[in-house]
């Protein structure tokens, strides 16, 4: 697919994001299958020609078809998109492994860490799919409303497989929807699950009124311990540094369509995690991954303080006042560190 030809492609996974994709790449003019699980909201889907529940209001383009049979999604498509949360990446690469015909390649939108393994999607992937299969991940700073609105966004598209990042740019990439490739699909996998967790702790101190100082604080911060993780890991400073690192850590930590965000602020309120989640009414990323990311830098002698409250917040029931206490008792030391 390396001219600029209407694609035929399959979207796995019909939440916001996906959803949103989806949509951008029909008003692309490309020819889209959109799979959900859920049979009863697909055929909503299909007749309303909208997702009322995760993306209100944008309007399927025509050549968008949901579907809730996973095969027909995928036979005949050029290449497969796979949207759908961290915890739920390997079920589904399994279910579409049988599945896939020798050509087609698999490009993913999932940010996070896969529970118990703390692999990265990359990892999983070349486990379920097998190391000869092109893959990528896209990636950045980018709400699924905007995108589903049509509005200006930029992402990172990383694959080993520099010919199918490059060929992915083109299918995805117009004039609102700007595309950066990069054959870093480590350091912007660690990107996009570090910011979450980070995040969370923006919207504590946010919650708790300690106000903009110390939110640049956190996120600067923060920005370190996501390199030191990510570089220790494989990945480059120039990655974490650009749109699927500081980028998605911005928009994250800044805006409440985070959900992420959004939790950090409910427990700063007194919400417990569950009762939290259950007011999103989504999946928060960064509930899962902080506990995959506090081993990761617990095993490889990463010092990630902003990360690691976070993770007592949320799993070992610590409040977030002694959270922010531990994180301004910490000593002096030199910002280089």
């Amino acid at each position: 697919m390396a001219d600029n030809r209407p694609a035929c492609l399959a979207v796995i996974g019909a939440g916001s994001w996906g959803t949103a994709l989806a949509v951008h790449l029909a008003r692309r003019g490309h020819a889209v299958r959109l799979w959900g699980r859920d049979p009863s909201a697909i055929e909503a889907m299909a007749e309303s020609r909208t997702n009322a529940r995760y993306l209100p209001g944008v309007e399927f383009p025509a050549t968008l078809e949901p579907t809730a049979e996973l095969a027909a999604a995928v036979d005949g498509a050029d290449d497969i998109v796979v949207v759908v949360p961290s915890h739920a990446l390997r079920a589904c690469l399994e279910a579409l492994a049988p599945l896939l015909a020798p050509h087609q390649r698999v490009l993913w939108a999932t940010k996070g860490l896969e529970p118990e393994t703390a692999l990265l999607p990359h990892e999983v992937a070349a486990e379920v799919l097998g190391a000869s299969r092109a893959t990528g991940v896209l990636s950045g700073p980018s709400f699924a409303g905007e995108v589903g609105r049509g509005l200006p966004t930029a992402v990172t598209i990383a694959s080993a497989d520099a010919e199918f990042a490059a060929d992915m740019a083109r299918v995805f990439h117009d004039g609102v929807f700007r595309v950066y490739t990069s054959q870093d699909v480590i350091g912007v996998g660690v990107g996009g699950a570090v910011k979450n967790v980070l995040a969370i702790a923006v919207g504590i101190s946010d919650g708790l009124g300690y106000g903009a100082n110390a939110r640049a604080l956190l996120i600067t911060r923060g920005l370190s311990e996501m390199m030191r993780l990510g570089v220790t890991l494989g990945g480059t400073r120039e990655t974490l540094t650009g749109m699927a690192g500081l980028g998605d850590l911005l928009l994250t930590c800044s805006d409440d369509q985070s959900r992420n965000r959004r939790m950090g602020l409910a427990l700063a309120a007194g919400d417990d995690v569950p009762t939290a989640e259950a007011r999103i009414g989504q999946v928060v990323e960064g509930v899962r991954v902080a506990r995959e990311v506090h081993r990761m830098a617990l095993e490889r002698g990463i010092d990630m303080p902003i990360a690691a409250q976070a993770y007592r917040v949320l799993h070992e029931g610590d409040s977030p006042q002694e959270a922010v206490r531990r994180l301004t008792d910490r000593p002096s030391r030199s910002e280089a560190e």
